[in-house]
């Protein structure tokens, strides 16, 4: 039977590599328009979002890639669980948000903790 840390299950492989794939995707579109992307963090009052919106991107970027290849996933998986910890509940915090912003908030935070419970599967296959 398979340990777990070969990636030699084939649903969890799939699986892993969907979600490390999008989240890498997802931060690629950042560094897009890394513009945006810093102003979005400046309005929700992130210190230093110059700094900090290109780096958490880019965190993402790795992240995902580690994931979905299965590399020091501790690592990968670690860093995913800890990006979306901070950004759902900062970031996606639809409870303060605008009345015209509340649902695309509300949306982002449900799609953002349903990636923290994907997330912690995998770290927990990782420390299998």
């Amino acid at each position: 039977m398979p340990d777990g840390n070969d990636g030699s299950e084939s649903p969890s492989r799939l699986g892993r590599l969907l979600f490390g794939l999008g989240l890498a995707l997802q931060a690629s579109e950042d560094f897009r328009d890394m513009d945006d992307t810093v102003e979005y963090a400046e309005s929700a009052g992130v210190p230093m979002p110059g700094l900090a919106a290109p780096f958490a991107s880019g965190m993402m970027l790795v992240a995902g890639v580690g994931v979905a290849l299965w590399r020091l996933p501790r690592l990968a998986t670690g860093a995913v669980v800890t990006f979306l910890g901070v950004v759902t509940a900062t970031m996606h915090d639809f409870w303060n948000a605008d009345p015209d912003d509340r649902d695309g908030e509300r949306l982002a935070f449900f799609g953002n903790l349903a990636m923290i419970g994907a997330a912690l599967v995998f770290l927990r296959d990782a420390y299998r």
